[in-house]
């Protein structure tokens, strides 16, 4: 596969990238929002440990395909054998993998993965060496997402160290592992960025493409990374305000065609219908229980109103 992650990252427009989603941004999905202009989009969380050592794991959390490009794999994992050893697994089949150090989640930090990594930034280093000693193309990005530590000199110093390892560019969660709907901190990305010469993505609460721009503005990053915008409309980055009917149409076609299992099949249509449904047409359709009841709800309320 091509890789154009660090030519369309250090492009002066900035970057769209869909965020990894855990069990959403799997390979439908990304090829749905590549249709609507995304620019990079990442697989979901994959726990690295698990991805080396199950057959299972790997034939089920890793799907791609020749028109799924440029794709970043992102892993969770403890410590740096495991994320370079996955990442060497993988380096054939992706444009370039990325390390989670962001994660809040409770159950993430309780296992060393995530944001639990910012505790010994320090660490995270060895990552970056590690993987670059075992994938020395210069092709194939080595990344890390982040969020804020209450001390942002903390997190410039770890930036300039991840840089210095050789990171090809930083994705920063504009809050800290605490903050869940806070305001996101915008003026630190900002500050981040300016501080280290390797491109920064920018990520958190955006909903539109205005706030794609206005982030933009605000910090300066290189690439802009999106999450729930694009799962309530993966069209988003195109400037439309709600999902149009030919986005629903291109999911259909999508999903259907790669057997997409019914319960993502159907909850993501209840992303993308969530700003375009009456509440009495969400108690139908969130309701419904199969494949045939959900094109005849479409057929009946959509595609032929």
């Amino acid at each position: 596969m091509t890789n154009a992650v660090m030519e369309l990252l250090t492009d002066p427009k900035p970057t769209r990238i869909c965020a990894p989603m855990v069990r959403y941004s799997k390979h439908a999905f990304r090829l749905l929002v590549r249709k609507y202009d995304c620019d990079i989009a990442y697989t979901p969380m994959i726990i690295a440990k698990s991805f080396l050592e199950s057959d299972s794991c790997r034939q089920n959390e890793f799907i791609t395909s020749k028109d799924d490009a440029p794709l970043i794999v992102q892993f969770a994992a403890k410590n740096a054998k495991e994320f370079s050893e996955a990442s060497e697994l993988i380096y054939p089949f992706a444009s370039g993998v990325g390390l989670n150090c962001g994660c809040p989640q409770r159950w993430a930090m309780a296992e060393g993965y995530g944001a639990k990594l910012l505790q010994k930034p320090e660490e995270i280093v060895d990552f970056i060496r590690f993987t670059k000693a075992l994938v020395s193309d210069e092709k194939f990005t080595i990344s890390v997402k982040i969020r804020l530590h209450e001390e942002l000199t903390r997190t410039v110093e770890m930036c300039r160290g991840l840089e210095k390892a050789g990171a090809s560019f930083i994705s920063v969660h504009g809050r800290t592992s605490k903050e869940r709907h806070q305001p996101v901190h915008y003026d630190a990305i900002k500050i981040l960025k300016e501080s280290v010469s390797i491109p920064i993505v920018a990520n958190g609460a955006v909903n539109t493409y205005e706030d794609f721009e206005k982030v933009h503005k605000l910090t300066g990053a290189n690439g802009i990374m999106v999450a729930q915008g694009l799962l309530n409309n993966p069209a988003l980055f195109q400037g439309y305000k709600t999902t149009p009917l030919s986005c629903v149409k291109d999911w259909l076609d999508i999903s259907l065609s790669y057997g997409t299992p019914f319960t993502p099949f159907h909850n993501h249509l209840i992303y993308m219908l969530d700003n375009v449904t009456s509440r009495a047409e969400k108690r139908i359709f969130n309701n419904l229980q199969s494949t045939p009841a959900v094109l005849e709800f479409l057929n009946k309320y959509l595609i032929d109103s």
